[in-house]
């Protein structure tokens, strides 16, 4: 009796197969953070900021966007923040207790916004929104000046701007009747509303 185990060939697209190495490191960079080796913990998550990066970039240039793409890339981005915020704790507890209210608003605005989206779709939204990529591009950056013993301010603009960006996926996912993903704005969803028709009656004479 033979068994055939076929993988699922939308799995194993470059875009996949980088967001798909976020899920790899995560365990790996609990590790590191536990065991307290705090550059090889920051050079690997640098590694993991790249790939949620490229993936992206890969999709398009590949014609490879898709639904199940998009989905993996939050799964992706909510499980490395996690594990950010547990291994903050361990490695720089002083710097996590400062900037507490912060970094609550942060992991928050990752979490929120899937909690709506399962709420209302029974699963993630993947929207990707333009101020989604800059907000995770500034929280990166600002992550690593923070950690490096730069000053917090940087690191707290971004808490705000991930917060708008969460309150901008939370008003996208209740105005939206079914699930969508890789939505640029709130506006691009506005301006596809139907507008209201008039009701107006006209007697011709």
């Amino acid at each position: 009796m033979t068994m055939n185990l076929k993988l699922n060939p939308e799995l194993l697209t470059l875009p996949n197969l980088l967001t798909c190495f976020r899920f790899v490191a995560a365990p790996v960079l609990l590790w590191l953070a536990w065991h307290g080796h705090k550059n090889l913990f920051l050079i690997l998550l640098a590694v993991s900021f790249l790939s949620d990066a490229l993936d992206g970039i890969a999709a398009r240039l590949t014609g490879q966007v898709t639904q199940f793409g998009a989905v993996l890339d939050s799964w992706a981005d909510v499980i490395i923040y996690l594990v950010i915020a547990i291994s903050a704790w361990w490695l720089w507890p002083d710097v996590v207790k400062r900037e507490l209210i912060y970094v609550v608003l942060i992991i928050s605005s990752y979490l929120i916004p899937s909690i709506v989206g399962m709420v209302k779709f029974g699963s993630f939204t993947s929207y990707h929104t333009w101020t989604v990529k800059l907000a995770a591009a500034a929280m990166a950056l600002t992550l690593y000046v923070l950690f490096l013993g730069g000053p917090a301010w940087p690191f707290r603009i971004a808490a705000v701007l991930c917060t708008l960006a969460a309150a901008e996926e939370i008003a996208i996912t209740l105005i939206l009747t079914e699930k969508r993903s890789n939505i640029s704005s709130l506006w691009s969803v506005l301006k596809h509303l139907p507008q209201p028709t008039s009701t107006t009656n006209q007697h011709n004479k």
